[in-house]
This record gives structure tokens, sequence and C-alpha cells, in this order.
């Protein structure tokens, strides 16, 4: 009579200097050094006996990369996860203590006990491309914040920040070359971004945004790929009580550019443009309809990505 093996969930919590894992049922532990030795050290101990059926990990913004590609690699499942959803895991679970031993085992709980899907991972050039956009966001709201108290700044004082304006743009015009480099120099993303840019309306920041940020544009059904961004709207309904849909949670960045992308849409997309005056038509507030646009957007860019076809004429008969 033979006995299945146990099905083992590994959770990692991650720091800039280390990684503490927890292996679940077994419960054992231990700690590795968030770098390309200590990962390699991870993926010895998580192929000894039996391999891991997931393994969680919370995202960071930067610190997972590393051992959430090496762990795909090796063939492995591995779920980056949103940490809030982790937290609230937590909170349910009753353990009021946090440490970085009890957050990994808390992971490896969640993933036995929720099965998060495994996440589509950017490809090896992507966090390159995430890093230029993020100092393209960090030099916007610098040059914004600048001009703010440009308005209320004395004579003196004003000088100075014009002349921190002129170099923040100047650096902005830098940064965009960069990002032109890039994108023009690689094999994988000039493709990808020619086929996102063939929709009207979608510009260079959305394009490039979606390809640093999204990378499961065209894998996923479109109902997901709207909950993934934050623009799938969410009941709010108890009882009799019926409550006002709401659209929260997501990709921060991703939802910025697409917004912008939503109105440049609107008014240059044959498609977009009919889809949204027909709303207004309806009596919806114009936040919700640009908010429908958002979708109807991502939705075209997905299949778009999925089929590997631009967009022509033909998609204006598309329902």
């Amino acid at each position: 009579m033979s006995t299945k093996s146990p099905v083992r969930h590994v959770g990692i919590d991650l720091s800039k200097e280390r990684l503490d894992v927890c292996s679940l049922p077994d419960g054992g532990t231990f700690s590795v050094a968030n770098d390309r030795a200590g990962i390699h050290e991870l993926l010895a101990r998580l192929l000894e006996g039996v391999r891991p059926e997931l393994v969680v990990l919370e995202a960071t913004g930067k610190y997972e990369r590393l051992a959430a590609v090496a762990i795909a690699a090796a063939g492995i499942a591995v779920g980056v996860v949103n940490p809030r959803q982790a937290r609230d895991f937590a909170k349910a679970s009753g353990p009021l203590a946090k440490t970085d031993r009890i957050d990994a085992q808390i992971l490896a709980r969640f993933a036995g006990a929720v099965g998060p899907r495994p996440s589509v991972l950017p490809d090896e050039e992507a966090p390159v491309l995430q890093d230029i956009l993020l100092r393209r966001r960090q030099l916007l709201e610098m040059i914004v914040a600048e001009k703010n108290r440009l308005q209320m700044a004395s004579e003196a004082v004003a000088r100075r920040i014009a002349a921190h304006l002129r170099w923040l743009e100047k650096e902005l015009g830098r940064v965009d070359r960069e990002l032109d480099e890039a994108v023009g120099e690689s094999e994988t993303w000039r493709p990808n971004e020619e086929l996102l840019r063939s929709v009207p309306g979608v510009g260079p920041v959305l394009a490039r945004t979606l390809l640093a940020e999204l990378p499961e544009l065209g894998t996923l059904p479109r109902r997901r790929l709207c909950a993934l961004v934050g623009v799938a709207p969410f009941n709010r309904d108890s009882g009799t009580f019926r409550g006002k849909r709401q659209v929260w949670g997501g990709r921060g960045p991703v939802r910025a550019a697409l917004y912008m992308g939503a109105l440049v849409a609107t008014p240059h997309n044959p498609l977009i443009r009919e889809f949204y005056e027909r709303l207004l038509a309806a009596g919806k507030p114009k936040k919700v309809a640009l908010v429908a646009c958002m979708r109807k957007v991502l939705s075209i860019l997905n299949a778009v990505m999925r089929n590997r076809v631009p967009w022509h004429s033909a998609h204006l008969l598309t329902p």
C-alpha cells in the first residue's frame, strides 16, 4: 500500500538583505541572503525531497525580483501576492505577533489555504524598463511639486526653483531618450510596443508601462485582467442594501497610465469615442463612463497582444 507524499507549500518573507523561508507541513524554517549566492542555496534546499507545489512571496516592488525569477526558472510555481492580502489572511488566522519568521509561516499557510494562481513574471529585460519608468514618474512628481512652490515663493527663492525646474526638465528629456533607446534595442519590446501603439490613442508612456508592469497582458481573460489592474467594478451589497459599484486595488502605475490613455482615446479612437458617447447618453456620470473606457481600451490591448494582430479598421465592427 503506497502512501501519498504530503503537498508542500513554501512561504518566503523578503527584505533587502535576507529571505526567511518556511516550509509546510514539515515546519522547516531557514534564512538565506537575498543575493545570487543565497538564492542558489535557497533553490538547492527547495529541491530537496518533495518539490513544493507552490512558493508564495509578497510583492515589494523590487526585492522579490531575483528570487521569484530564479524559482520560476527552476520549474517551481511561484505566486507573488499583494501584501494586503497576506496581512488580511494573517489577521484572520489569529497570530498577533509579527516577525520575519512568523510572516514566512503565514505566507506558507496562505499558499496552502488560498492557493493563489502562479504569477506571470516579467522577462529578464523588464526590470530595466521598470526602473527607467519609475525614475520618469519621480521626475514628473518633482516638476509638479516645484511648479507649485514657485507660485508662492519669494523672488530670491523663485530663481533657485526656476533653475531646478530647468534641470529637472532636461533630466526628463534624457530619461525619455534613454527609454527610446532601451525599447529600440530590444527584440522583444520593439515589436510589442508597435502592436500596442497601433491602437489609436495609445502613446509611448502607456505602451511602455504595460510592457514593464503588466506581463500578464495577452495571457489572461479580460475580466481577470481588469480586476488585476484595478478597473473592474466590485459589488457592495448586503441584504436589501445595494451599494455603488467601485473600482479599487490593482496596479497603480498601470491604472494611472491607462487613465491618461483613455482620455486620449476618447476623442481620437472612433470605437472608444462612440462607446463613451453612448454611455453619457444613457445617463452615466462622466467618471463612470471614463473608467468603462479604460476597461474597453485594456480589453482591446489584451486582444491585440493575444492575437498578435495590429489594430485595423475591422476592429470598428467588434461588438
